[in-house]
C-alpha cells in the first residue's frame, strides 16, 4: 500500500531501497517474509518519502502519506 500511495513502480522502490526488484515482487505477493535488514531498508526509503506507518489502533495497521512527500 505505501509503494501504491507513492505513485512508485516496483524498480524505485528496490533502488531506494538497495534491494533486489525480484525482493520486493515477493514480499509483495506474499511469497517471502523479509529479513530484519531488507524490512528496515525498505521501510527507511519508504519513510524518506513520506510515508507513516500507523500502528494497531484496532481497525488494523495501516500506512499514509505526511504532509510532506516527494512525488
Amino acid at each position: 500500500m505505501a509503494r501504491a500511495a507513492l505513485n512508485w513502480p516496483v524498480q524505485r522502490l528496490a533502488g531506494e531501497a538497495n534491494v533486489g526488484e525480484a525482493t520486493i515482487r515477493r514480499l509483495e505477493q506474499g511469497r517471502a517474509v523479509p529479513i530484519p535488514a531488507t524490512a528496515s531498508a525498505i521501510r527507511t526509503a519508504l519513510e524518506a518519502a513520506g510515508v507513516e506507518f500507523i500502528a494497531e489502533n484496532g481497525g488494523g495497521p495501516g500506512v499514509r502519506l505526511g504532509r510532506r512527500h516527494e512525488k
